[in-house]
């Protein structure tokens, strides 16, 4: 009779905590993935519709229910179209398989070079706009360029965003651990409310932001502040170590390996 009572623990036990763990789970990815794409007004909105139209039921005002009945249709479209942008984010979050992103992490040898490439840069004040593909692939953007297919090291970098060069006001892609391509053109950011000051660097990597889940790292040519750009969202003037850390958090990547480079003057 063991296996009877097996049976009965895995039906009173595991299977009804097995149901509550998963449900927290997608709960809680469900939040990330909101978050992420700004859809909370959305959320916030429903529920507030909700409430009213359930207030007007218990209370039996028949006048307000009658009218959110015959609104009902018209809001539901009105709100397809006016957060178009945000739930095509959402779809196209769980289409890519992030929702249920486990998988672990990756071994992308490059930071170290980029960083000192983005470092150089920005104490010489010239703009830079680097682009990490992640889930999504950046096929559209990178044939927007030049294909280069190369290694990622400092030097290259510094070459490309040099002054004198054709490639100095696009974009570099990096793909698969390497530089895809260069001189690439971004989306412009569609937000109102972005700061005036940001230049076309900066409204291009929050535009890619916007539309993908690359994250963008942008050196402004003004300033020299080292920004990040990712899921919709811009970080301003961060440091170096802030802006290293962040990255092999968002780009997943294990221990950056570090490369020998030669030696790059600042003051060049």
């Amino acid at each position: 009779m063991d296996w009877l009572n097996e049976i009965w623990v895995l039906r009173t036990i595991v299977l009804p905590a097995l149901d509550v763990l998963i449900l927290a789970f997608l709960i809680y990815k469900g939040y990330q993935l909101l978050v992420q794409t700004r859809a909370v007004p959305l959320i916030k909105g429903s529920f507030l519709v909700l409430f009213t139209y359930g207030v007007a039921f218990f209370l039996n005002l028949d006048t307000l229910r009658t009218i959110l009945d015959l609104l009902a249709p018209s809001l539901v479209i009105a709100l397809a179209v006016i957060f178009q942008p945000e739930l095509r984010k959402i779809f196209t979050r769980i289409g890519q398989g992030r929702l249920l992103n486990i998988g672990g992490r990756s071994e992308f040898a490059g930071l170290d070079a980029v960083m000192s490439a983005a470092e150089v840069l920005a104490y010489r004040r010239r703009g830079a706009l680097i682009v990490f593909a992640r889930n999504v692939g950046q096929k559209n953007i990178i044939e927007s360029g030049t294909r280069l297919d190369a290694q990622v090291s400092s030097a290259l970098l510094l070459t490309i965003f040099s002054h004198d060069t054709a490639l100095h006001d696009g974009a570099v892609v990096v793909e698969d651990g390497k530089v895809a391509a260069a001189g690439c053109f971004l989306p412009l950011s569609e937000q109102q409310d972005i700061r005036r000051s940001f230049g076309t660097r900066h409204r291009a990597a929050l535009g890619l932001a916007e539309e993908s889940d690359a994250v963008v790292l942008v050196v402004s040519e003004e300033s020299g502040a080292i920004s990040l750009a990712h899921d919709a969202n811009l970080f301003y003037n961060l440091g170096i170590d802030e802006t290293r850390s962040r990255l092999t958090e968002l780009l997943d990547i294990e221990e950056p390996a570090e490369l020998e480079e030669e030696g790059v003057d600042l003051a060049e």
